[in-house]
């Protein structure tokens, strides 16, 4: 039976918060931490390990690049940590190249791998990614806004009063600043969000609760970073829930980061819409008919990504 390995290139926050919670979960067999900072692969991999009793079978081990050549998913979440005040943009030209020299390892490692990459900003470093691995456009996703959409439906489940799991809901566009709520795919219970909030009466002004919740959710990274210097859990069990849907190969649909080409009438750039996520990575793209202020709300993020790439 195939081995369902999963390499992470990044020991740190992120990286060892992931692999706790991909250990908990039982979908992986394999865990290899992969760091320039062998000292700190080593010492994470202990810590893990010393946890198997309490565990799913699983083995954790510190590896090297070589480990790339026959893992399922490669997380990349590698890469300088953002600090308080800082975009994520801010970030791009010191982690475009620890992002870029990954993808290359792994291409050089002749690997079958679907690649996932956390490192921020996530939307560019995924282009990156995709460039200097010269893999399909379907192995290489970026995290995108599916951490983002999980905060969208958890700020929408306090609101309403609804159980999360029954309120679906995406962000669309940029990991970052020009990301925005898609409300026209916003549902509660099957029934879209502006019919619930009519029936619901929770609600005196809809669309200035639209505006508080929507600005709650492009900002939670900053006030989290500013509370606590990083963010790290959500961050890993939305991690597993993509690498989930890859090694399950479940065609979930999930906002990743992919390359646009031709879809929402966009190309060359990555950003986060609705994709079919299975074993191959990103299956297929689904090409909603979003309203005019959605479809030109994604356009810009589009611009805005191209022209921070340009900076390259």
């Amino acid at each position: 039976m195939e081995k369902r390995k999963v390499v992470v290139a990044g020991a740190g926050a992120v990286g060892s918060t992931f692999s706790y919670a991909l250990a908990h979960s039982g979908i992986a067999d394999d865990i290899v931490l992969v760091d320039r900072n062998t000292d700190l692969a080593v010492g994470q991999v202990l810590d893990l390990s010393h946890g198997q009793p309490f565990l799913p079978s699983v083995t954790f081990r510190a590896g090297d690049p070589s480990d790339y050549r026959d893992a399922r998913v490669v997380v990349i979440t590698a890469g300088a940590a953002q600090r308080p005040g800082q975009s994520r943009t801010d970030l791009l030209k010191t982690n475009a190249g620890i992002v870029g020299s990954i993808a290359e390892d792994i291409s050089h490692q002749v690997s079958d791998a679907v690649v996932l990459v956390v490192s921020n900003p996530v939307d560019v470093l995924t282009h990156v990614a995709l460039k200097r691995s010269g893999f399909g456009r379907g192995r290489v996703m970026g995290s995108g806004t599916v951490l983002d959409s999980a905060r969208l439906r958890h700020l929408l489940s306090v609101f309403c009063g609804i159980d999360v799991h029954n309120v679906h809901a995406y962000m669309l566009g940029e990991h970052g600043d020009s990301e925005f709520a898609a409300w026209s795919m916003a549902h509660v219970a099957g029934m879209p969000m502006d019919d619930h909030c009519r029936l619901c009466g929770r609600c005196t002004d809809w669309m200035a609760e639209r505006r508080r919740i929507e600005r709650e959710v492009r900002d939670s990274a900053y006030h989290i970073i500013d509370y606590k210097g990083s963010t790290s859990f959500a961050v890993g069990l939305a991690l597993v829930r993509i690498v989930e849907a890859v090694l399950r190969s479940q065609r979930s649909v999930l906002t990743v980061s992919t390359l646009l080409d031709g879809e929402y009438g966009m190309t060359d750039v990555c950003l986060s819409v609705p994709c079919v996520v299975s074993s191959d990575g990103v299956e297929r793209i689904i090409d909603h008919a979003l309203p005019e202020e959605e479809l030109g709300l994604l356009r810009s993020s589009g611009t805005l990504l191209r022209l921070a790439r340009s900076g390259l």
